[in-house]
């Protein structure tokens, strides 16, 4: 045989020696497991429950009309940061303004008709005072004249004018007292008419200030949907009124998240949370636990068990709201938000 053909079989014959043998270590090997070291060191412990919901700030409003009518002047624009109490909006206000006019005027009317009946009244008073004394000195002439005339004094005639001046000053005392009453009534009479007409005021002053609105705290307008020229209604029974525009408190910012009905029982109030912003990425904000819903929410309708007449086997989470401690000054509301709550086991 010759020599190449021996060197061939050789490295033939050491392939498949080197083949075994691998085959051999691969399945000796195949079910040991891997062993992993690391430095023993102390470390806390340290549960987490992820959940996904929305960051909103802690206050916001929306401003809805208060009045029928034409919006003729917006002071903000949406984005805008407003000071409470600043103008924010007018609507069309000259009925109401008038109104406001016409009803003041009729109160001064009235208080200008109570002084002349408390002054009526007063001279009512001086004369039946007047009339009383008048009544007194008659009333002593007449029985003057009576015992004069018995001891046949004085003439029938001058005790007849006594007896006459005395009748008279006596319905004279009436007639002053009548006219005393008829004052009295006048004056309750205005006075009525003062408190009516100042309830009327009152209340077309308030038509006339809702026709105004302010801001009723520090914050930004988060939402303007409304154009100057367009009409607003107000909100009848179940028809919800135009709405203006929205503020919110952006010094406080929560985000308000569902947590599976599984993992609420590890939350509690006070723990510390990350949460990440999906308008934000790859950064972390740190928040507090500050509120935990007590009534289940059903996950596919989103309305509480207790609003539920029957009972329900659907998934149900909880609403958790965590207080940021480091919110971004640029933050808009209402982002999608997700939320890991980390606390020690």
């Amino acid at each position: 045989m010759k020599t190449w053909k021996k060197v061939l079989i050789g490295i033939g014959v050491a392939l498949v020696l080197a083949i075994i043998v691998s085959i051999t270590v691969y399945q000796s090997h195949k079910n040991l497991v891997t062993v992993q070291t690391g430095k023993a060191q102390k470390q806390t412990l340290a549960s987490v429950v992820s959940a996904s919901g929305e960051i909103k700030p802690k206050t916001y409003v929306n401003i809805g009309a208060n009045a029928f009518g034409k919006i003729v002047k917006l002071h903000v624009r949406e984005g805008d940061r407003v000071k409470r109490g600043q103008l924010l909006a007018q609507l069309e206000n000259v009925q109401s303004a008038a109104d406001v006019n016409a009803t003041r005027a009729s109160l001064q009317a009235s208080e200008t008709d109570s002084i002349a009946a408390d002054a009526g009244m007063k001279t009512a008073m001086a004369d039946l005072n007047r009339a009383k004394s008048d009544e007194a000195r008659a009333k002593l002439d007449y029985d003057r004249a009576q015992g004069l005339y018995r001891d046949q004094l004085i003439a029938k005639q001058e005790y007849d004018a006594k007896k006459a001046a005395w009748e008279s000053a006596d319905a004279g005392v009436a007639q002053a007292q009548a006219r005393v009453a008829q004052g009295r009534a006048q004056k309750d009479s205005s006075d009525k008419r003062i408190t009516q007409n100042s309830a009327n005021l009152t209340r077309v002053s308030d038509v006339l200030r809702k026709t105004t609105y302010e801001a009723p705290f520090d914050g930004v307008i988060t939402n303007l949907p409304v154009r100057e020229g367009e009409t607003v209604v107000i909100g009848i029974q179940n028809s919800p009124g135009s709405t203006l525009m929205t503020i919110a408190d952006m010094s406080v910012i929560t985000s308000e998240v569902k947590v599976d009905e599984t993992d609420i029982v590890n939350v509690k109030l006070g723990q510390s949370a990350e949460v990440t912003i999906d308008a934000i990425p790859r950064k972390t904000f740190h928040g507090t636990v500050t509120e935990i819903g007590n009534n289940a929410i059903v996950r596919s309708t989103g309305v509480a068990t207790s609003q539920q007449s029957s009972t329900s086997q659907e998934a149900k989470d909880f609403k958790v709201v965590v207080t940021l401690t480091d919110p971004p000054p640029d933050l808009r509301p209402v982002a999608a938000a997700c939320s890991a709550f980390r606390f020690k086991l």
